[in-house]
C-alpha cells in the first residue's frame, strides 16, 4: 500500500466535505518515522449525527462500502475499497483516550498535497496501544517508544538552539 497517495485522497475528501478525524494507530506511528506496517488506516472521530452523514458521503466519494458492525456496541465504521483493498476504520472511542477533543489538542497537522489531515502524536498512540494490551498492540511498543524517545531529544535540542536575530 503507498499510504501517501491514499492519504492525500482522503484529505482532500476530508477537506471537501468538512469532516475532521485524526489519524490515529500504526499509520500515524509510521508517519512520524516508526518502522511499523499496518493494513488499515484508523482515524478517530466525533459521534455525531452530522459526522455519520458525512462518513457515508466520504465512503461514497471514495468509492468505498461502508459497514458498522455492532454499532453502536462496536463504536467503529469500516470503509472498505474492493479495488484496491483500501480498508479505513473510524472509531468514535479508542482505549487510554477520555476525549476526542483531548487528542485533538496534542494531535499535529501533517500535509498530504495541498491538504492537511490530524495526526496523534506519538505520547497518545502509545497510551491507547498499552491500554488496549492486544498483543499485537505490544508486540509494537518498544519500537514505538525508541522513536518517541528521538522524536522528545529532536524537540528538546530544537528548543535549545539560539533564535536567529531577524
Amino acid at each position: 500500500m503507498v499510504a501517501g497517495i491514499y492519504l492525500q485522497e482522503i484529505a482532500e475528501q476530508f477537506a471537501k466535505l468538512g469532516f475532521e478525524a485524526i489519524l490515529i494507530g500504526n499509520a500515524a506511528a509510521a508517519i512520524q518515522g516508526a518502522p511499523v506496517t499496518t493494513i488499515d488506516i484508523d482515524f478517530l472521530f466525533r459521534d455525531t449525527p452530522s459526522n455519520v452523514a458525512k462518513l457515508k458521503k466520504l465512503a461514497k466519494s471514495l468509492d468505498m462500502e461502508i459497514f458498522n458492525p455492532l454499532y453502536p456496541a462496536s463504536q467503529m465504521f469500516r470503509l472498505m475499497r474492493d479495488s484496491d483493498t483500501l480498508q479505513l476504520d473510524f472509531r468514535v472511542r479508542i482505549r487510554g483516550i477520555r476525549k476526542y477533543e483531548s487528542l485533538r489538542s496534542r494531535a499535529t497537522l501533517v500535509s498530504f498535497g495541498d491538504k492537511q489531515l490530524l495526526v496523534a502524536s506519538m505520547a497518545d498512540i502509545i497510551k491507547s496501544k498499552r491500554a488496549a494490551g492486544r498483543p499485537k498492540d505490544l508486540a509494537v511498543l518498544v519500537t514505538l517508544e525508541e522513536v518517541y524517545a528521538k522524536i522528545q531529544a529532536r524537540e528538546k535540542a530544537k528548543a535549545h538552539q539560539p533564535k536567529e536575530a531577524v
